[in-house]
């Protein structure tokens, strides 16, 4: 009888033993990196385990490996691995649209450059129209809007179409203002066609735009498909892993949620819905779409035109052009209407303000339906340049204000001719704008500039051009830190479409979505942050770029 009892004492033990020991089966595991977690504390650890594409734990590499065992094992070789970047204000499907019909005009030093590019694309494409993206007038020797002569000498019979590089102007020949039936007596609220001794130059500001835009070729249902493909594998190779849509039509949606349930179109997209009828009835009306790639929860209005093309809506004239104060692209009731809407059915409303005259506007018009602090995330779409007087509405009303580093650094050439030094102290003041609400998202607004989120990050940090002008930053007490800025480009990003709980850090139960980097990001020096890599990028645990 002992010896059965001390036979049965043995096997107990050996089981629990053998219980210990034993792994949990994951699905990708990852070690020996330095992984920063962007979790309330920053904290930072070697390893984290993965199973159905979310975080299950983390810790160091040796605790990791003790209690967790997968046929997927990366060793991050002392790599710095990051939560995947989420470009929180972007145009992605404009961006893939540009690469399927368009010239790339960015970067272009004078008209006669464009016209060289613009007549090895037709060479090359051929097509009904001509159309180009991303001229900036800015970057030429004569910073002033071209004329539709050198078109009309270039391509007197085919009609040209231009868009400038922040889709605020655009620029035409002669053959595609006849088709548009534009001419001296055309009129557009919100809009302007730029005369020249009484004669249009072929440049329409904002709403004039449309005068043209509905001529211009769609894009088949076949070039879009692609284009959003194409767009997603630029991104993912850029470290993005989510991107804000910043106003999309239904058909553009509904086709982005197909491709996406098809496991085709991986990145996951925050859908902001352009204002239209047919938004409002199929989407905003019938509450909140989302699944785990896609939210539909937000509707994208512009106040505005830009800065570069002064159609930024000033308090005052614009300094460099006296007698102009810019666009305002629609009239109050319009915002109220559809502010009333957005806040019926819970939707958030962002809206395009760049002059300090269109973000007053929006502010207090926000401010009638919000009346005070709240959880509803409203936002301003680029917050550029604000009054003094106005930033404590940000708070007064819980508004979210949504920024683009790089447009910073792109307009500080140029932006303080435009407004003067007075107003210039509220512009791109982003650590004023974080300290109201105490955190803040930031994208691109790709293809207005480029698509890289590390360009982000230089700009937030280190506000010069990306050949270290003007030498120690431009208004620099207005930078964020290298910290802010994670968080700007990764859970704050994910917060302001109400997914932070999903999204945006490497904690437990949040999608493995990260990007793995050859640089310390909160130590490089600024050459460094440029010349970093992108090694690989994941989501919810699935490699879907690598170097």
């Amino acid at each position: 009888m002992k010896s059965i009892s001390v036979v049965l004492i043995a096997l107990l033990i050996l089981f629990v033993m053998n219980s210990c020991n034993q792994k949990t089966t994951a699905d990708l595991i990852v070690t020996n990196a330095i992984i920063y977690t962007v979790d309330e504390a920053f904290s930072i650890v070697e390893s984290f385990v993965v199973i159905d594409g979310k975080i299950v734990e983390s810790g160091t590499t040796k605790a990791i490996q003790n209690k967790y065992t997968s046929e997927n094992v990366v060793d991050g070789k002392g790599k710095f691995i990051y939560p995947g970047f989420n470009d929180a204000h972007c145009h992605f499907n404009g961006y893939g649209v540009n690469l399927m019909q368009y010239a790339d005009l960015r970067g272009t030093e004078s008209p006669e450059e464009i016209y060289e590019i613009l007549a090895k694309h037709y060479e090359k494409f051929g097509g009904d129209w001509i159309l180009g993206r991303s001229w900036d007038q800015n970057d030429w020797a004569v910073k002033e809007f071209p004329d539709k002569s050198g078109l009309d000498e270039l391509f007197p019979d085919i009609p040209v179409y231009l868009v400038r590089v922040d889709g605020h102007a655009g620029w035409c020949n002669s053959k595609a203002m006849e088709i548009a039936g534009i001419n001296v007596k055309s009129k557009v609220q919100g809009g302007e066609v730029i005369l020249n001794n009484g004669n249009p130059t072929g440049v329409l500001i904002d709403n004039a735009m449309g005068l043209i835009g509905e001529f211009v070729p769609g894009i088949t249902s076949e070039q879009q498909e692609k284009g959003l493909l194409a767009a997603q594998k630029n991104c993912f190779a850029a470290g993005l892993t989510s991107v804000t849509d910043a106003g999309l039509g239904n058909k553009t949606v509904l086709l982005m949620d197909e491709m996406q349930k098809q496991g085709i179109l991986k990145m996951r997209i925050n859908a902001m819905l352009s204002p239209s009828e047919e938004n409002f009835n199929y989407f905003v009306k019938k509450g909140i779409y989302k699944t785990d790639r896609l939210v539909i929860n937000t509707i994208k209005l512009f106040a505005d035109g830009a800065l570069g093309s002064r159609g930024a809506l000033m308090i005052e004239d614009y300094s460099d052009d006296p007698g102009n104060s810019g666009l305002q692209i629609a009239n109050q009731k319009y915002y109220d209407e559809i502010c009333q809407l957005a806040y019926d059915n819970n939707y958030m409303v962002a809206t395009h303000c760049i002059g300090d005259s269109a973000n007053r506007l929006i502010l207090d018009i926000y401010g009638k339906f919000l009346k005070g602090e709240n959880d509803r995330r409203w936002r301003i779409e680029h917050s550029q340049i604000i009054h003094l007087d106005d930033f404590a509405k940000f708070a007064k009303f819980s508004i979210v204000p949504s920024i683009q580093a790089t447009h910073c650094t792109s307009d500080m050439p140029w932006a303080e001719n435009r407004v003067g030094e007075e107003r210039i102290k509220g512009a791109y003041s982003y650590q004023t704008l974080l300290n109201q609400l105490g955190w803040i998202p930031n994208g691109t607004d790709f293809p207005v500039e480029n698509i890289e989120p590390l360009f982000t990050f230089y700009s937030s940090v280190f506000r010069t051009d990306h050949k270290g002008w003007p030498e120690g930053g431009w208004r620099t007490s207005e930078g964020l830190s290298r910290e802010q800025t994670l968080r700007s480009m990764t859970i704050w990003a994910a917060k302001s479409s109400f997914e932070e709980n999903e999204k945006g850090s490497l904690e437990n139960g949040m999608w493995a979505d990260f990007v793995v980097l050859d640089t310390d990001l909160m130590t490089a020096s600024p050459q460094e942050v440029l010349n970093a890599k992108i090694l690989s990028t994941w989501i919810a645990g699935e490699k879907v770029f690598e170097l």
